[in-house]
């Protein structure tokens, strides 16, 4: 039931291409929620920041001149997050950088299974943007604070953000849901339900009261005194 938002800042697009990371933003989520741990480190790159880089995230190189290497801060990294899922926004970009760190600190490639959270996006609102900036419109998230791309930053919003893709605080129950046509499901309705995570309520079942188990309730009302059932 654990798992840990990630998000990183890097000097560019592609590691193979000498890019480092720069920030690493963490933050424990159980159930789908904060519980209110988080870890943010930056990082001594050990080159320099692009300006398209820098206008991005806000990340100088004179900033993270006395920041830890990542190897540095690797162990403290790897204990936080342990063996859980990774909730990540395009997590392909932040897997290959943070396995290519990994690589060349000499320590082996993560085991954690990624949740990428653009996958949910676009399963749930094909056509539609699902940049951070356009799920937080959607689901009517404040990131007026989004001056600047930031890894803890950006790991607080996609917390909000991966739990309405997950099917909101209610998650798991069926009260005042929708199905894919719009009918109201709910205690003895008759749609099926198909949640965010792909599993499927099953459709209630009738049950009609037979003509027996009605003569049976009516004989058992005359057994009894001033029966409540008859007033």
């Amino acid at each position: 039931m654990r798992e840990i938002i990630l998000d990183t800042e890097t000097t560019g697009f592609k590691p193979e291409e000498g890019h480092r990371i720069v920030e690493i933003g963490c933050l424990e989520v159980y159930q789908n929620l904060p519980t209110g741990k988080s870890l943010q480190l930056y990082i001594n790159p050990e080159r320099d920041m692009p300006e398209g880089a820098f206008k991005v995230h806000g990340i100088s190189s004179e900033f993270l001149a006395d920041k830890p290497l990542f190897a540095d801060v690797v162990d403290e990294f790897l204990e936080f997050i342990g063996e859980d899922p990774l909730v990540i926004h395009n997590a392909p970009f932040d897997m290959k950088f943070l396995n290519s760190e990994l690589r060349w600190a000499g320590k082996p490639a993560l085991k954690n299974k990624p949740i990428d959270t653009v996958v949910i996006a676009r399963e749930l609102f094909p056509g539609s943007p699902v940049n951070l900036d356009a799920l937080c419109r959607r689901f009517e998230i404040d990131n007026s604070s989004r001056t600047y791309h930031g890894a803890l930053l950006d790991c607080e919003l996609l917390a909000e953000v991966y739990l309405e893709l997950r099917g909101g605080r209610q998650h798991g129950f069926d009260l005042g849901a929708k199905s894919r046509k719009g009918q109201n499901v709910g205690a003895g309705g008759s749609a099926s339900l198909t949640l965010p995570s792909g599993k499927k309520i099953r459709e209630a079942r009738p049950h009609p009261i037979s003509e027996e188990e009605l003569a049976a309730h009516a004989a058992m009302l005359e057994k009894l005194s001033d029966p409540l059932w008859k007033k």
